[in-house]
């Protein structure tokens, strides 16, 4: 069923309205953290690093450190009041080593001096005693230990041991997925400014300030209402700045309180690589069942994640992977488990789709495998274990036994198999291969299908406060933080299409603690839902008051006219005014022309235990073709041309939806291509510059690249019926990573299965290409 959205000739919501900051990104006037005006007598901190994976530490001697040019003081675990403690969930993860040191790059003290290179030249004089301990380097290395962070996670719907018994086919392998930095153009940072009454005011660079604030309070041994966290906007946040920035935060914060002055606490690109934790590397082994049409009748997987040396996000991540290895397939007996290795390495973290493209691709490779296996196009197997649509059989059900009222997919990949010329460039390709003996084309068009809302149900909720001044311009604030992915200019839209007025008249101003309380992070694809939603509750309320004076001031007793706003002006009963005008009128009435808002998704549910619920509000759909060509002398491969077709609804802003699409492709091609974590055998990481940590290029998007926004209206009663476009289109460069192994298998005639594994550097590519010639 579509609902029809009523959208008047005048609207502010749908346009294709440039990002509210765009002209002062170019313009280089945008006021990030690190551009904040110091104030006099601003110090500078920065960390002293562990040199070891594992170990014991047996002596700390910071004299040369405090014997450096300019340092000030430098402070070590115990100097804090509160709790040496920054873990999100579980209480697992030190701000600052004290006895033990887990990972290479973890902090052990903090420096703080007269500049930004002083503090860090300071900070690598320490002279540290370590007794080593063995180190887990690996999720295969963490699973032979039983070494995990939290217990074991298992979902099983029906019988998938006795289904894989009587299965007529069945593909077992196993499958390695590389971790991905964040690599946000703005580092980690905080500033830190000592108040009043020991309060402490924190300008960071973070996706949750509220989360920031508890950490703060914490650590400083203070309340809450003393703590004020304000982040205008990010330099690019994806994931990293959810949990992460709490540790430069409360070390910042930590210095200050000690000494009573201003201190930054900026990373340098190295040590923010070598100190956060990344995307979840996971490793896979799988067992599936099939019939000769390639239906899956049976699944079994087990999951290991590198969770790093704390639990920090896992849970979370590992919770929303198990969700997610069903894609937009229908899984009738099915076994996952899930276990979050406890590695010797950075603490890994939040990134963009938060387990969700871990899981997916999972079963996409599997279904690539049955269709070689079969001898039969990926496509058609991918269509034939399509979910189903209220159907009598129950195949719209999930495995966690969420019914799937809203399903596309089924129209939106035969739109774009047609629009992409799909069946043409599928034959066209393999004739090319036919007689090209060294370079090899390939092609591949991938479903997806992604939950919006967080699985931890009290965090879908969002608060908003809407000023009206009389002079009818209107200043917002809400719980949400701006990362460049265009969050205040939707939220901004809403205000002004709810209020009738041009978007030039709303004002979306920083994030902050002291205006709306306890909010949750921005992640998990609902920044938009949460906060436009409550941003349009606060601007209803305005708008009924001023309808109810309205009508006090034009329409008769008898008038069951409605009062409508619309381009700046109100009408009433036959009477226009302008909105400017009305409000100060109902100014010098006394009319209240502030107002706060909330939301709160309804209809979640969510048993972690059995991980079984109704955990989304709703699902984003996708699909994706590309076509690459590769060297099979060299492993370097091409990406010729995309083709992407995103389900984002009633679309609030199509320019920003458009621009989050590609940039969620690019970015996951490179996940899934170039972007490679190394560490070595004493555990350092070795990619920790862009020197040796190969995020996409300019010269690696297509030159040929199509992106449309499928023509749907979400079912659920979203924000003006709109979806989500943060996460899930960070799936669709699964496309590129099986184009390239269909590349890969031309080589053997598409009769074999190439081993390839993720990344797919060139290095694996000529590996994969070697396994099967």
């Amino acid at each position: 069923m579509k609902h029809e959205t009523q959208i008047p000739p005048w609207a502010e919501v749908g346009q294709a309205h440039p990002h509210e900051s765009a002209i002062l990104h170019v313009c280089g006037t945008a006021t990030y953290t690190d551009d904040i005006p110091e104030l006099r007598g601003t110090l500078h901190a920065a960390l002293g690093l562990s040199q070891r994976a594992h170990a014991k530490l047996i002596s700390i001697n910071l004299d040369a450190v405090k014997a450096a040019e300019g340092v000030v003081a430098v402070y070590v675990a115990s100097d804090f009041p509160g709790t040496n403690d920054c873990g999100p969930i579980l209480h697992d993860d030190p701000i600052l080593a004290e006895d033990v040191v887990e990972y290479v790059g973890q902090p052990i003290f903090v420096v703080v001096a007269s500049s930004h290179d002083l503090a860090r030249r300071a900070a690598r004089k320490a002279q540290i005693v370590y007794e080593d301990l063995p180190a887990i380097l690996t999720p295969q290395a963490a699973r032979e230990a039983q070494s995990f962070v939290l217990p074991p996670m298992a979902l099983r719907r029906g019988d998938a041991h006795q289904a894989l018994l009587s299965a007529p086919y069945k593909v077992q392998g196993q499958l390695q997925v590389g971790g991905q930095e964040q690599f946000y153009l703005e580092g980690q940072i905080a500033y830190a400014l000592p108040k009043e009454d020991r309060s402490m005011q924190v300008y960071c660079s973070t996706q949750h300030p509220s989360e920031m604030q508890h950490v703060v309070a914490h650590a400083l041994a203070i309340s809450a209402h003393q703590v004020q966290v304000e982040c205008r906007r990010m330099g690019g946040g994806f994931g990293g700045k959810e949990s992460q920035s709490a540790l430069w935060a409360a070390c910042a914060a930590l210095c200050a309180m000690q000494l009573q002055r201003p201190v930054k606490l900026r990373a340098d690109r190295d040590d923010d690589m070598v100190v956060t934790g990344k995307r979840h590397e996971f490793y896979y082994e799988y067992e599936v069942g099939y019939d000769a049409h390639g239906l899956i009748l049976a699944a079994k997987i087990e999951m290991v994640l590198r969770a790093g040396f704390s639990a920090d996000l896992s849970g979370p991540v590992a919770t929303r992977a198990v969700c997610h290895f069903d894609n937009t397939y229908y899984l009738s007996d099915v076994e996952i488990k899930a276990l979050c290795g406890k590695t010797n390495t950075q603490s890994n973290t939040a990134f963009r789709g938060f387990g969700g493209p871990q899981g997916a691709l999972a079963i996409e490779y599997v279904i690539d495998d049955i269709a070689r296996n079969l001898g039969k196009d990926a496509l058609d197997i991918r269509k034939l274990n399509f979910y189903g649509r209220n159907d009598t059989e129950g195949r719209n059900v999930t495995h966690y036994g969420q019914k799937i009222v809203d399903n596309i997919i089924h129209e939106l990949v035969a739109e774009l198999e047609t629009t992409s010329d799909y069946q043409q460039r599928r034959a066209a390709v393999q004739a090319f291969n036919r007689s090209s003996p060294i370079l090899k084309k390939g092609l591949a068009l991938t479903p997806h299908k992604f939950g919006i809302a967080f699985n931890v149900t009290h965090l879908n909720q969002a608060g908003a406060l809407v000023h009206v001044y009389t002079d009818g311009t209107i200043l917002v604030n809400h719980g949400g933080t701006e990362m460049g992915q265009g969050l205040h200019t939707k939220v901004a839209q809403v205000v002004a299409h709810e209020l009738g007025v041009p978007l030039s008249m709303v004002k979306v101003t920083a994030t902050d603690t002291s205006k709306i309380a306890n909010t949750s992070a921005t992640a998990a694809s609902t920044g938009a839902d949460l906060n436009g939603k409550a941003a349009q509750d606060a601007a209803r309320q305005i708008r009924a008051r001023l309808a109810v004076f309205a009508l006090s001031k034009f329409a008769s007793s008898l008038s069951t006219e409605p009062v409508l706003f619309s381009a700046g002006q109100v009408t009433c009963n036959g009477t226009s005014i302008a909105f400017a005008d009305l409000v100060q009128q109902a100014y010098l009435a006394r009319v209240q022309l502030w107002s706060d808002g909330f939301y709160a998704t309804p209809h979640l549910q969510w048993d972690g235990k059995t991980m079984t619920g109704n955990p989304f509000s709703y699902y984003a759909y996708g699909a994706a073709v590309s076509e690459v060509v590769i060297d099979t002398l060299t492993g370097e491969w091409k990406l010729l041309r995309a083709d992407l077709l995103y389900d984002a609804g009633n679309s609030l802003n199509p320019a920003i939806d458009i621009g989050q699409v590609e940039g969620a492709f690019i970015q996951g091609m490179g996940w899934l291509t170039t972007e490679e974590l190394c560490w070595d055998a004493k555990g350092k990481l070795t990619t920790h510059a862009p020197s040796t940590y190969k995020i996409p290029a300019i010269s690696d998007c297509p030159e040929d690249f199509r992106v449309a926004l499928y023509k749907n209206q979400n079912v659920a009663d979203s924000i003006h019926r709109s979806k989500a476009t943060g996460e899930p289109p960070l799936l669709l460069p699964f496309s590129v990573f099986f184009a390239i192994r269909d590349a890969i298998a031309s080589v053997a005639d598409y009769r074999l299965n190439p081993p390839l594994q993720a990344p797919a550097t060139s290095e694996a590519i000529l590996k994969a290409v070697e396994a099967i010639s």
